[in-house]
């Protein structure tokens, strides 16, 4: 698990910044109470980090951009306005990291789900998985938490246990969150199942949204705009820009290049965008046609990801998101 960044990298990524001409981040700083964590830049709050209660998994709510605009949506954590559209897909809090066919080895699956082979963490409900924070302390850089959650049944029979280290990292017109995911079948053999429902993902707010409902854009690393040039494809990352109370903002999700599986984005309209490196043919990701290779670990294996949350000021060129991600790979 990687666990922190030590000073003398700080010092080299700023440097490093600085020689090309880009606006150093830097270390951000994260308080525990109780079943949140709130995450700040400088004095401001950047974001809380939510798990307990009735959530069904940790979350990311609100997360801020440096203008203090909130980008993601807020329901159903608040209340719906009144008079406004129907609201969908209430398992999209915000921001979260998830997946929506775990099948354990040996494990009996009594709550089967319509077109799942193993356990539902995706959705949310009474035949669906929950992930349970069990303990939470501070990074060693003390930028960020570091968690431990066991990812559990309907019945809450453990599954496999995580380790969660998420820090944050800024300047005055970006925030940036690094979040390393290690996973573990420590008790029985697990396998990833195809499915498009996955799995590192944020839903944006209504004005950012693509559809008629917002004025937003979806681009990838490749710059391919939209939802049809971007679903089911590989991409480095992933941009969603738009206007927020008057101001252009955006959020990038950055997928590291030593991940054991590319990413293919879970991107839509309405206002998804997730990084999914587990889905394959039965997906329907254009890019995983034919390929039925799925992620196994064996009990007592390690699968370890790397992702980040980028949030900027204006679109994806104004947000420098490319540049961004370049910095992102530098990180340890």
């Amino acid at each position: 698990m990687r666990t922190g960044l030590p000073a003398l990298c700080v010092i080299c990524l700023i440097t490093a910044a600085a020689s090309e001409g880009k606006k150093a981040f830097v270390p951000g700083k994260a308080v525990i109470n109780g079943n949140r964590i709130i995450f700040s830049a400088d004095a401001a709050e950047a974001a809380v980090y939510r798990f307990g209660g009735d959530l069904a998994k940790p979350i990311l709510w609100p997360l801020k951009a440096p203008n203090n605009k909130e980008i993601t949506r807020d329901w159903p954590m608040r209340p719906a306005p009144a008079g406004s559209p129907k609201e969908d897909h209430p398992h999209q809090k915000s921001a979260w990291f998830t997946y929506g066919d775990v099948i354990p080895e040996g494990i009996p699956i009594k709550h089967k789900r319509r077109g799942v082979e193993g356990v539902d963490f995706w959705a949310e409900g009474p035949d669906c998985g929950r992930i349970v924070c069990v303990d939470v302390s501070p990074s060693a850089d003390r930028a960020g938490i570091v968690t431990r959650n066991e990812w559990r049944d309907p019945d809450g029979t453990k599954l496999l246990d995580e380790i969660r280290t998420i820090r944050l990292f800024h300047n005055d017109k970006a925030r940036l969150f690094i979040v390393d995911i290690d996973l573990c079948a420590s008790v029985v053999p697990i396998t990833f199942g195809d499915t498009k429902e996955g799995a590192f993902g944020v839903r944006v707010a209504h004005s950012m949204r693509e559809d008629n409902r917002g004025k937003g854009r979806l681009t990838n690393a490749e710059g391919k705009v939209g939802e049809n040039q971007c679903w089911g494809r590989v991409s480095a990352w992933c941009d969603y820009s738009g206007p927020v109370e008057g101001e252009t903002v955006g959020i990038a999700l950055f997928a590291a290049p030593n991940n054991p599986s590319p990413s293919c984005w879970h991107s839509r309209a309405y206002g998804l965008m997730a990084a999914n490196p587990f889905g394959r043919a039965k997906s329907g990701f254009p890019d995983m046609k034919g390929k039925k290779d799925r992620v196994h670990l064996e009990k007592g294996a390690h699968l370890k990801l790397r992702y980040g949350i980028f949030v900027h000021l204006g679109d994806v060129q104004e947000g420098q998101v490319a540049e961004a991600y370049e910095l992102f790979k530098k990180m340890k």
